[in-house]
């Protein structure tokens, strides 16, 4: 039986997807009549107009946050943190103490960062250095192998005392970690990163001088101010139960089951629970082919709030594609022709776009389109809030059973 039909046994409804679908249709039709287009336009002349609309937004966003210059904001992060945490603050999170990591630093010594800084202990490297600074350098200064042992052995006898409640830090490093950091960016693709179990966000102060990185940068800011916090009610619901470090650990690597669906027997549906993006890793994962939800497309779902609150706060109109109009193309998409005669897909989601801009075409994303059209498909059956109790509750089997 097809998932549409178990679902409208399961849910009571009809005409789920076919509502979807339709949704699709109107914000396809209104984008491109906004961007003086038709269905009938080439799959290239639709792309270029969508992004040349995000290089707009980022144009206003760069001029909004004062030019952000990352090399000169190591002290006073200014503007940019303003504005992230004005238009979304988190709540305090649950993070490993500070104290206990230096500890676990102590045992198992960062090496490569001691030897660049010529200091004797972890000790001293924190104080010199910074907390922030040291755990967000640990991704880019220590090798893999490190990183694996550290993250393997120095977890596993971590108790409920180890942990203490405190803000979300934004953490703009040093430019003198630039050169240190550059394998690092190849990998990631992007400046900003995060560690769930310490409360940072940490930005790498590269250059923004190419069109769509203050938007790609302020974006990811907002995400991981709503990432963390996720993470950290998880580690805060866990932490009393015997098996807390296996599910501690597991949630930080962001395990995703590698078997098939269970089978989905006596009339029930099981949805596949996937926390991280699957598809920058193997776009042939046959796990995204299968039905399942993504605690990372609704982060971005949350930002698309945040950006459409921002654009309101701003009273900025100077296009008729504001950011807040963007916040509802998230889960859209469709098949144009390009110039070949062959059938192309083309995502209006503004984190694919600007993925593209920033990548200048060398690659056109879809993968957040996608992601965030399985959480569509999911919560227009059960409900937006019915669908995050689901994988808070599931998180761990990384199955949702209906």
């Amino acid at each position: 039986m097809a998932l549409s039909q178990k679902m409208d046994l399961i849910s009571g409804q009809t005409g789920v997807i076919d509502s979807i679908s339709n949704q699709n249709d109107v914000l396809v039709d209104k984008t491109l009549s906004e961007l003086g287009l038709s269905r009938d336009s080439y799959a290239e002349d639709v792309h270029e107009a969508l992004v040349q609309r995000v290089t707009v937004i980022d144009e206003l966003l760069y001029e909004l946050l004062e030019r952000p210059d990352l090399s000169t904001m190591s002290n006073v992060c200014g503007k940019l943190c303003e504005t992230a945490l004005k238009v979304y603050t988190p709540q305090k999170g649950l993070f490993i103490k500070k104290e206990k990591v230096v500890e676990l630093l102590e045992k198992q010594k960062p090496d490569n960062m001691l030897k660049h800084f010529s200091y004797s202990s972890s000790q001293e490297l924190v104080d010199k250095e910074g907390f922030s600074s040291v755990v967000s350098a640990l991704r880019f200064t220590q090798s893999t192998e490190w990183m694996h042992k550290f993250f393997s052995t120095a977890y596993k006898d971590l108790k409920s005392d180890d942990f203490e409640e405190r803000d979300v830090e934004i953490k703009i490093l040093e430019d003198k970690w630039l050169e240190v950091a550059d394998k690092f960016l190849e990998k990631k693709y992007h400046n900003v990163s995060h560690l769930k179990e310490y409360g940072v966000i940490f930005i790498i102060p590269l250059k923004t001088d190419t069109p769509g990185e203050t938007m790609r940068m302020f974006a990811l800011l907002l995400h991981y101010l709503h990432e963390v916090p996720f993470y950290s009610s998880l580690f805060r619901r866990f932490l009393y139960n015997l098996d807390f470090i296996s599910k501690f650990q597991a949630l930080l690597r962001g395990d995703v089951p590698e078997g098939a669906i269970p089978d989905d027997g006596d009339g029930k549906i099981v949805w596949r629970v996937v926390q991280r993006y699957l598809a920058k890793e193997d776009e042939n994962d046959f796990r995204l082919l299968e039905q399942h939800v993504n605690p990372e497309a609704e982060h971005w779902f949350r930002v698309g709030q945040d950006l459409g609150r921002l654009a309101r706060m701003t009273r900025r109109d100077e296009s008729s594609l504001t950011v807040d109009y963007w916040k509802s193309l998230d889960c859209v998409g469709d098949f144009f022709k390009n110039k070949n005669g062959e059938e192309v897909f083309i995502s209006f989601d503004l984190m694919d776009l600007t993925m593209s801009l920033v990548r200048k075409g060398q690659v056109k994303y879809s993968y957040h389109q996608r992601e965030a059209l399985w959480n569509k498909i999911f919560f227009e059956y059960v409900g937006r809030e019915r669908m995050n109790q689901f994988i808070e509750d599931n998180i761990i089997n990384g199955f949702i059973e209906l």
